[in-house]
């Protein structure tokens, strides 16, 4: 049960919450940082251990962290000299990590069962889990099909619903095979690879709570609710 964390990023569309703290170390609610409570989530789900691939502010997210052992935790890191993209730092480390593994954004809020998706990973046997969720979009203008000059279709301020990554994924070690060790990775360029190859990743879909922490809004937002859903969120840590 071992899950690696992406915390290496700038969060630049969180600013200027970001401009002395690395997004991760935000604080939520009563002054949990958003990577604590991903921490505690992961402990009272059963895993045992962690790696942490740091870069922006690394050092503080280092000195914040240590080795875990606070939430039983034993917790590693790897870090990014130069941004690697969200699959790249798994290459740097990939003999190390074990035959399947979590691997998350580590600034997200949910209460989504971590250990089901890595258990639900394992027996699809798929190169690659996503954890997916549910999000309308409202386009807020009349919407036009038209066909050379001529207007063929009308629909007034359409919503439309799609599945989107939750940042949360179930990966197999081999899926990084072929890959070049520090050389920048994407998830997306990985998600199109397997297609490509015909070998498509699992859908794991999840409809309760669900916060991608990356603009103002979203900050508010989780601040606003996280007193009223800590107990739920923190159930067991």
């Amino acid at each position: 049960m071992h899950a690696v964390i992406l915390a290496g990023g700038k969060g630049v569309r969180l600013r200027p919450y970001t401009t002395a703290l690395p997004k991760p170390l935000v604080p939520i609610g009563d002054q949990h940082a958003i990577l604590e409570i991903v921490l505690r989530q992961l402990a009272a789900s059963g895993f045992t251990s962690c790696t942490l691939a740091i870069g922006h502010l690394g050092q503080i997210i280092r000195a914040y962290v240590g080795d875990g052992s606070q939430w039983g935790l034993a917790i590693d890191y790897t870090i990014e000299d130069s941004p690697l993209g969200t699959m790249g730092p798994l290459l740097t480390m990939r003999d190390r990590l074990p035959e399947s593994l979590l691997v998350m954004n580590g600034d997200i809020l949910t209460d989504l069962d971590f250990t089901d998706v890595l258990v639900r990973h394992r027996a699809v046997g798929a190169p690659l889990t996503i954890a997916t969720y549910a999000r309308q979009v409202r386009i807020d203008f009349g919407v036009l099909t038209t066909d050379a000059d001529k207007v063929v279709g009308f629909t007034e301020k359409p919503s439309l619903d799609y599945r989107v990554s939750m940042g949360v994924y179930g990966l197999s070690r081999s899926t990084l095979d072929g890959y070049t060790p520090g050389l920048p990775l994407g998830f997306d360029e990985v998600v199109l690879d397997l297609l490509k190859a015909q070998d498509p990743p699992h859908v794991y879909e999840f409809d309760g709570y669900w916060l991608d922490i990356g603009r103002p809004d979203d900050y508010d937002q989780a601040n606003a609710e996280f007193t009223s859903r800590k107990s739920h969120l923190l159930k067991g840590a």
